[in-house]
């Protein structure tokens, strides 16, 4: 007697397939054996072009980062005063203190500080009741000015209490640098004391408008009366190598050409503070090494995306080494973007007696990497520091010229911001193809299964009539043998 086999196995949705019934044949594993062998190449294809776009959007990615991080970065430095190669120093910053741009010129000056430049404070008449008393009943304009030719308008609201009074002068001149506040004395009599920013002669504040807060600025306040508090607004007084002269401010700017004077305290007696605008390179090296700094970080990141590596391999066995190729490694359109910064280096931009950086004892490393040699910059600055400026600053200095050749891949719809668009499109369209691929895959398994069924069906059958027959050709020999 003829003995089927069925053979079991469980679906990838969880059901029991039962396969080969009729012909003891594992029909579902020749289906999915059948399957895959047409969707692996396919497969494999969609996957490898996955990463591959995945990869190189990263490193685009990456790229475009550190390409705008360096150009910020130098935009920072693009800026005379930070190669000017000149510095102001105070002999004594209890007195001044000392700034210089590119306009100045090296010389020593004494300076001597007879007094410093004050604004105004004022107080109004002490208000008994203190804070909370309300200083109008009705809505109201109080009217503060400054000197003899400013003048400021605050608007009160009805039932305006003196601290009411404080906020609103607060609220709506604290950006003309006048502020008020209140002080309290023990017996709870609150006065109103308004301050100013502004310094020099003419400055004293005044204010009408509601009769208990009046203030003459031109009358010393008092223990109970309204007034200036300590002395009158006052110019600052000062001389420079003998010369006399008063400013509105404690600020000096124009004083001595390029150079910024900040005027802290008078001067002790007749010792003249020494202003010294002199040489100072260390100030011109820093800058330049920044630039060193952030030219390198740049370098480091795009390296790393383009690198081939070795690994594997040793003195011995140098045949068993491998390598490994960065995302971008031969990319045509970044080789382009390293020739023009790298050409930048190179290419003269200064009439003065600097016109490349290797001048300064700037050079590129093997990397790609460049480095700032001390000997060599010593040697520099001996006479060439007055033009380290127009080297890297200006319209045709180096720092603008790299910028000019790095934002068309960095601006917004650039070559980098085009390509990362294009990565994204890929990587659809690669979905799309394997969405399509899974779809012809679960069309094709269910061809096959219906194809394998049908051929087991008809194993069965032909099983089944087999066995028919023999069992009646038995049952005909049995007879035959009685």
């Amino acid at each position: 007697m003829t003995t089927t086999t069925a053979t079991t196995s469980v679906s990838s949705s969880g059901g029991i397939t039962v396969s080969g019934v009729g012909s003891g044949i594992d029909t579902s594993s020749i289906v999915e054996a059948l399957v895959n062998a047409q969707k692996a190449p396919k497969q494999t294809q969609i996957t490898t072009q996955l990463s591959t776009v995945a990869a190189q959007k990263s490193a685009v990615d990456a790229v475009n980062t550190a390409l705008t991080t360096f150009t910020t970065a130098i935009a920072a430095l693009n800026d005379t005063t930070k190669f000017i190669g000149l510095a102001a120093t105070s002999a004594n910053e209890s007195v001044a203190t000392a700034t210089s741009s590119n306009k100045a010129a090296a010389g020593t000056y004494d300076l001597l500080v007879t007094q410093l430049a004050t604004g105004s404070k004022v107080t109004t008449a002490a208000v008994s009741g203190g804070a909370s008393t309300v200083m109008t009943t009705a809505a109201t304009t109080l009217s503060i000015s400054q000197g003899t030719g400013t003048s400021y308008s605050v608007s009160l609201g009805a039932n305006t209490t003196l601290s009411g009074v404080r906020d609103a002068i607060n609220s709506q001149l604290q950006s003309k640098g006048i502020t008020a506040n209140l002080v309290t004395d023990s017996t709870g009599a609150s006065r109103l004391v308004l301050s100013s920013t502004t310094t020099g002669a003419d400055t004293g504040l005044s204010m009408s408008g509601v009769t208990a807060l009046d203030i003459d600025g031109s009358m010393a306040g008092s223990n109970t009366g309204a007034g200036y508090l300590g002395k009158i607004p006052q110019d600052a007084k000062y001389s420079i190598d003998g010369l006399d002269m008063t400013s509105a401010s404690n600020t000096l700017d124009s004083a001595i050409s390029g150079v910024t004077i900040n005027l802290t305290g008078a001067s002790t007696g007749t010792t003249p503070t020494v202003i010294t605008v002199g040489s100072s390179t260390d100030d011109l090296k820093t800058s330049v090494q920044s630039f060193v700094t952030a030219y390198n970080a740049l370098m480091t990141t795009i390296n790393a995306q383009t690198a081939v590596t070795a690994s594997g391999a040793t003195a011995s066995t140098s045949t068993s080494a491998t390598t490994t190729a960065g995302a971008l490694t031969g990319d045509a359109g970044i080789r382009n973007l390293l020739a023009s910064i790298q050409g930048q280096l190179t290419k003269s931009g200064s009439s003065g007696s600097l016109s490349i950086i290797s001048q300064l004892g700037v050079s590129t490393q093997s990397d790609g990497s460049l480095e700032l040699d001390d000997t060599k910059w010593t040697a520099a600055m001996t006479n060439s520091a007055g033009d380290v400026a127009g080297l890297f600053v200006g319209d045709s200095g180096l720092l603008s010229r790299l910028t000019s050749v790095i934002t068309p891949y960095t601006q917004t719809g650039g070559i980098l911001q085009t390509r990362i668009k294009s990565y994204d499109a890929s990587t659809t369209d690669l979905n799309n193809q394997q969405t399509d691929l899974d779809s012809r895959m679960d069309t094709l398994t269910t061809t096959l299964t219906a194809k394998y069924s049908a051929m087991d069906t008809l194993v069965a059958q032909l099983n089944a009539t087999s066995t028919s027959v023999m069992t009646t050709l038995n049952s005909l020999n049995t007879k035959s043998s009685d």
